[in-house]
């Protein structure tokens, strides 16, 4: 158990408290403040706060940061493409079918299950026991490129370019029918569907931003293969924001229609870029599109 105390100064008052550690050159997320502030485990001047509290001059503030939770997620010998790793990240290109880390009805042979094993549990801590190494996730059924952090020194800075959009992620998907502008921008807000909280819909109720870049690259007779660019990186936004404009990405049964003999969306994360937090160098990854991405165009091809 770490136990940390700081003294606000002049400089660095008026800030919410969980910026203002998050400043501090902890290794702590904003989200990892606030769910110690919930659990009692930071105060100002010997007293419990909300996250919403703004630091004063001469503030005290404790933190108390608990040892790690052992891990409950077993190490499993699973398949798992690495294209690129050194000692801060990796970066896997994740099949379509794969989950990203355990969860209900999903406690095991997920990407998490093979990076314990790959990585004899050198992963970042941050996002918890569930989570460990995950800077961002991409869903069950989509394939392609995800970033994940060996340690919370390089997971801090990944989270923070995309937070700050410097992140360059572009996927590639068949969207349902032909879209007619060559290339455009979905800037809508997306937010959790009140019909039905596994969902996410284009809202303006606590919603977030989003903003997606598209670019038509073939058209077929009923369909078209686009490339997409995140601006934002909101829960499902490429699939959201296709539905929004009446194109449904192919496959996607949750925001379009089940497709015969296709199992879940064709979509894929295609290329990611990032600057290297040990380096400050910027790299970039490119994957080849997978089988069932290929199939898929060919049929829609030989359909011309």
């Amino acid at each position: 158990m770490n136990n940390l105390e700081y003294i606000v100064d002049k400089e660095s008052c008026e800030n919410r408290i969980d910026k203002w550690i998050c400043l501090q050159d902890t290794g702590l997320t904003r989200s990892a403040v606030q769910k110690l502030i919930e659990e009692g485990n930071i105060t100002v001047n010997s007293k419990q706060i909300n996250k919403n509290y703004v630091v004063k001059l001469h503030d005290i503030i404790n933190l108390i940061i608990p040892e790690p939770v052992e891990l409950d997620v077993v190490p499993q010998e699973l398949p798992v493409e690495i294209i690129y790793q050194d000692n801060d990240l990796l970066v896997v290109n994740k099949p379509k079918g794969m989950v990203v880390h355990p969860a209900a009805g999903n406690p095991d042979k997920t990407l998490v299950n093979a990076l314990l094993f790959h990585c004899k549990a050198q992963l970042s801590a941050i996002n918890g026991v569930i989570r460990p190494g995950i800077v961002h996730r991409i869903d069950k059924d989509t394939s392609g490129l995800l970033i994940v952090a060996k340690n919370d020194f390089a997971h801090v800075h990944l989270a923070q370019q995309i937070k700050q959009h410097t992140f360059t992620r572009e996927y590639q998907a068949v969207l349902c029918g032909r879209l007619k502008n060559q290339s455009g921008t979905i800037d809508a807000p997306v937010g959790r569907d009140k019909s039905n909280r596994k969902k996410m819909c284009v809202t303006d109720q606590n919603s977030k931003n989003a903003v997606t870049h598209y670019e038509i690259l073939d058209i077929y007779r009923n369909n078209t293969l686009a490339k997409f660019n995140l601006e934002t990186g909101r829960t499902h936004q490429i699939r959201v924001h296709s539905a929004y404009i009446g194109h449904p990405v192919y496959g996607d049964s949750v925001y379009g229609k089940a497709e015969k003999g296709v199992v879940g969306q064709c979509l894929h994360a295609k290329k990611i870029g990032f600057i290297h937090p040990r380096t400050n160098n910027y790299i970039e990854f490119d994957s080849d599109l997978p089988a069932y991405f290929r199939e898929i165009i060919n049929k829609f091809k030989n359909q011309q």
